[in-house]
């Protein structure tokens, strides 16, 4: 019985979790308005090194991809003539982010960034990075 009563006068690190989700006034960032990051698949096979980036609703225009050194970068400037004016929409949902992203990716040397491609399908953006000829296994002989 005394070992309840103990806990019954402590604050619960979860009751602080739940109270900053809904406080305004919290120095945490509301869950609402916290920035999610972009989704991205990153993998690598025989082939190389892969990148799946989400763009819905948009066009391979929309897109601009760069080479940095040895930096990829994947940007896309939200335009804002082409949204609704929050007064001029009632929106029921908004549940489509059309929000700006600047991704950038170092790429390490054992890849040939001069010999990527990139393609864009159903607002999939696919990057494909080979492996550099020089980065293949080498062995190296005792003398």
């Amino acid at each position: 019985m005394t070992h309840l009563k103990i806990f019954e006068n402590q604050i619960h690190p979860f009751d602080i979790l739940f109270k900053n989700f809904f406080d305004t006034n919290s120095p945490f960032s509301p869950a609402v308005e916290s920035k999610f990051p972009h989704p991205v698949d990153i993998y690598e096979n025989k082939e190389g090194l892969h990148f799946e980036v989400a763009c819905t609703g948009l066009t391979k225009e929309d897109i601009h991809l760069s080479l940095e050194g040895d930096v990829l970068r994947i940007i896309y400037e939200k335009d804002e003539s082409k949204c609704c004016d929050v007064n001029d929409c009632n929106y029921i949902k908004k549940g489509i982010a059309r929000r700006s992203f600047n991704l950038g990716y170092k790429i390490v040397n054992k890849f040939d960034l001069s010999k990527s491609q990139a393609e864009m399908n159903n607002g999939l953006l696919k990057v494909s990075i080979p492996f550099a000829k020089e980065s293949l296994l080498k062995t190296i002989t005792i003398k």
